[in-house]
C-alpha cells in the first residue's frame, strides 16, 4: 500500500459498513424470533392439518435462513471492524512519523521519502548538505540494521539520522497496512454464501471455517477488547458483559460463541444465541462427516454353533465383515449417531414452541439453550422459558446413562413440569430447566455406585445456579427449585456438600442417596426438603447398601428414609422413570412445589429408617 492510499484511507467507513452488516443480522434475528416463536407457535397453539403442517415446514427453513443470516453478517460486521482496527494503528503510526518529520523540518514526498536538510557542524568550510532518505518497507536483517546505525553514526549531518528514523517509521505503517490488506482480503471474501437459497450443512460448516479465519485475523482486535475474566464468578461474568459495548458484545458472540455460551451470569438470551451457533455448526460437520463416513455392512448377525451335536443351540454373533467395520469406524459412528439423535431432540424442542395439549392449552414458551457441547457424552442445558423474567425457577439434575444422545426424554420431563407448574403458579411466570451440565455415569453397575462423578460436577452446578440468580432481571429474587432424578440427586447433594446451593427447595425422586444424612444439610430452609419414592422403584433400596452415596462405607440413608428429615410426598407412578408421567399426582406434587405452593401438596408417611448391620 502507498502513501497516498494510506493517508486518504478512512476507517471510519469501514466502521460505517460493519454497523450496517450488524443491522442485517438485528434485523434477520427479530424475523427469526417472529417466525419461529410468533407465527410458527401460533400455528402450533391454533392450527391443525396438513396446510398446517406444510405452513410450518416452510417456516422452519425459512427461520434457518434467517439465522444463517443473522450469523454470518454479524461476523462481516465484526471482521469490517477488526479490519478497520489494524488499518487504523497503521494510519495512526503514519500519521505521527509525518508530524514528527515536518516538525524536524523534513519533507515527505509522495512516495514516502524523506528530505532533510542541511546541518551539522562545518566540514572544510561546509555546513554538511540535505538529502533524501527512502523508506523500507520489507523486514531487516540484524547486519543490515548494523549498517544502518553505523551510517548514521558516521554521516555529519545530524538530520541524516532523524530522517532515517522517520522512513523507517513511514516504511514499517505502510508495511502494516499492506500486510492487514493482504491478510483481510481473503477472509472478507470468504464471507458469502454458495449462490443458491438453500441454507446447507456446508454453508454452516464453513461458519465455523469463517469464524476461525475472522479470529486468526482479528486477534489484535479481539485482544483490545475487555476479557471475560479469568476464571471469574458468575457475578464477574455478569459485569464484565454489562461493561460491554453493543460492538464489543457483538465481536465476542461472532468470533467465540463457543467461549460466551459458557459463560453462568450472562443473560439466556445471550447465552442462547451463542449456543445456537455452536449448535448448528456442529450439527452440520456430524452429519457431513456421518455422510462421509462408510456405512455398516447390511450383514451384521451371524449364527455359529459353537459344538455340534444333537441338541446344539445356535449362537448370535457379528460378522468378520461387520466386526472389521466396527474396528476402524464403530466408536466414531456411534458418537456421531448419538449425538445427532440428541441435537435433533432439542431442535425438536425448540420446533415445539406454541405447542399445547388436551389437558393444558397454554403454548410451550420459547426455549433458551443455556449450554451446549457433543465432545465426550455431551453436555446440554435446556430451558422452558426465560429464567432471567421468571418468578419460579426449577432445575432438574438427570442420573445416570444420562448424555447428549438422550437428552430428549429428560427435556420432555422438564416440558411436562412446566405445564403443571404454570397452571398452578398463579399467572406468574415459570421456568423449568434441563442440567446435564456433567458426566454422569453411564454404566449402572461399574460407574453409579461411586459419588466422584457427583463430586466432579457439582462446582458447575453450583455456578450455574449461582448464575441464575446474577442473570435474573425481575423485581423480586426468584423462588428456585432443584429438581434431582436417581443419580442426579447424589449431585444435588455433593454440590450442597462442597459448596452453597442456591436454592429455595430441593425435590428428590428415586434417590440412591445424597452424599448428607440429614435433609437440614442440602442448605435449604428448614422444611423445605421433599422427596419422592414409587412403587416398583428400586433404586433407594440399592442406595440403601451404597450405591451413589458412600462408596460401599454404609450404612447410609437415603431420602426416602424417615431419619432424613425429607417431605415425603405421594406418588401414584410406577418404577424409576414415571415421575414425569402426565395427569400423575407425582409429577402435580413436585409442580406445587416448583409454583410455591408446597403447602398443597399431598404427603405419606416416610419409610422407617431401614437397618444395616455388616
Amino acid at each position: 500500500m502507498d502513501l497516498a492510499t494510506l493517508k486518504a484511507l478512512k476507517p471510519s467507513e469501514y466502521q460505517e459498513a460493519a454497523d450496517g452488516y450488524q443491522a442485517t443480522s438485528d434485523t434477520a434475528s427479530a424475523a427469526k424470533d417472529t417466525v419461529e416463536n410468533g407465527i410458527s407457535a401460533a400455528i402450533r397453539n391454533k392450527l391443525e392439518g396438513k396446510a398446517a403442517e406444510a405452513a410450518l415446514r416452510e417456516l422452519k427453513e425459512l427461520g434457518k435462513n434467517l439465522h444463517y443470516v443473522q450469523t454470518e453478517c454479524a461476523l462481516a460486521g465484526t471482521a469490517l471492524n477488526a479490519f478497520a482496527f489494524d488499518m487504523a494503528a497503521a494510519k495512526r503510526k503514519l500519521e505521527a512519523a509525518l508530524a514528527d518529520a515536518e516538525a524536524a523540518g523534513c519533507k515527505v514526498g509522495a512516495d514516502g521519502s524523506v528530505t532533510f536538510p542541511a546541518g551539522g557542524k562545518e566540514v572544510d568550510g561546509k555546513v554538511p548538505e540535505g538529502g533524501t532518505v527512502r523508506p523500507g518497507t520489507g523486514p531487516k536483517d540484524p547486519t543490515a540494521s548494523a549498517l544502518e546505525r553505523q551510517a548514521v553514526n558516521l554521516h555529519p549531518n545530524p538530520n541524516f539520522g532523524k530522517a532515517v528514523a522517520f522512513a523507517d517509521r513511514i516504511g514499517d505503517a505502510l508495511k502494516e497496512a499492506t500486510d492487514a490488506d493482504a491478510k483481510w482480503a481473503p477472509k472478507l471474501r470468504a464471507l458469502k454464501a454458495d449462490d443458491d437459497l438453500v441454507v446447507s450443512n456446508r454453508d454452516w460448516s464453513d461458519v465455523k471455517s469463517d469464524q476461525d479465519g475472522v479470529s486468526d485475523a482479528g486477534k489484535k482486535y479481539l485482544d483490545s477488547l475487555p476479557q471475560p475474566p479469568e476464571k471469574g464468578s458468575p457475578e464477574d461474568n455478569a459485569a464484565w458483559w454489562k461493561g460491554l459495548t453493543p460492538e464489543q458484545r457483538t465481536a465476542w458472540l461472532a468470533l467465540r460463541p463457543d467461549s460466551v455460551g459458557k459463560l453462568d451470569g450472562l443473560p439466556s438470551t445471550v447465552r442462547d444465541e451463542a449456543n445456537r451457533v455452536v449448535l448448528d455448526e456442529t450439527q452440520a460437520r456430524y452429519r457431513i462427516e456421518l455422510d462421509a463416513m462408510p456405512k455398516p455392512p447390511a450383514n451384521e448377525w451371524t449364527y455359529i454353533t459353537a459344538y455340534g451335536g444333537f441338541g446344539a443351540m445356535p449362537s448370535k454373533v457379528h460378522t468378520d465383515e461387520w466386526m472389521d467395520w466396527y474396528r476402524k469406524y464403530g466408536e466414531r459412528y456411534d458418537h456421531l449417531t448419538k449425538s445427532l439423535n440428541g441435537m435433533e431432540a432439542i431442535q425438536s424442542r425448540f420446533d415445539s414452541t406454541g405447542l399445547g395439549t388436551k389437558d393444558h392449552r397454554t403454548g410451550l414458551p420459547p426455549a433458551f439453550l443455556l449450554g451446549f457441547s457433543a465432545d465426550g457424552n455431551g453436555r446440554a442445558i435446556i430451558a422452558n422459558g426465560d429464567p432471567d423474567t421468571a418468578r419460579h425457577q426449577a432445575v432438574y439434575v438427570p442420573g445416570t446413562t444420562s448424555n447428549l444422545g438422550n437428552i430428549g426424554g429428560n427435556v420432555d420431563r422438564m416440558t411436562a413440569t412446566w405445564r403443571v407448574a404454570a397452571d398452578e403458579a398463579d399467572g406468574q411466570p415459570v421456568s423449568t430447566i434441563t442440567w446435564l451440565g456433567y458426566d454422569a455415569p453411564q454404566d449402572i453397575v461399574k460407574d453409579s455406585p461411586f459419588r466422584h462423578y457427583a463430586d466432579d460436577g457439582a462446582p458447575a452446578f453450583n455456578r450455574f445456579l449461582d448464575g441464575l440468580e446474577a442473570a435474573h432481571s425481575g423485581d423480586a429474587p426468584p423462588h428456585r427449585t432443584v429438581i434431582g432424578h436417581s443419580y442426579g440427586t447424589t449431585l444435588v447433594g455433593s454440590a450442597a456438600d462442597h459448596g452453597t446451593l442456591n436454592a429455595d427447595d430441593v425435590i428428590t425422586a428415586g434417590s440412591p442417596g445424597v452424599t448428607v444424612p440429614k435433609a437440614e444439610q442440602l442448605d435449604v430452609p428448614k422444611g423445605h426438603v421433599w422427596n419422592e419414592e414409587a412403587d416398583g422403584d428400586i433404586v433407594p433400596d440399592i442406595g440403601r447398601f451404597g450405591h451413589g452415596g458412600t462408596d460401599w462405607d454404609g450404612p447410609w440413608t437415603v431420602p426416602s428414609d424417615e431419619r432424613f428429615g425429607a417431605n415425603q410426598m405421594t406418588t401414584d407412578t410406577k418404577g424409576h422413570s414415571g415421575y414425569w408421567d402426565e395427569g400423575s399426582d407425582s409429577l402435580l406434587n413436585q409442580a406445587l412445589v416448583v409454583a410455591g405452593h408446597g403447602e398443597d401438596v399431598q404427603l405419606k408417611e416416610p419409610t422407617p429408617t431401614w437397618k444395616y448391620t455388616r
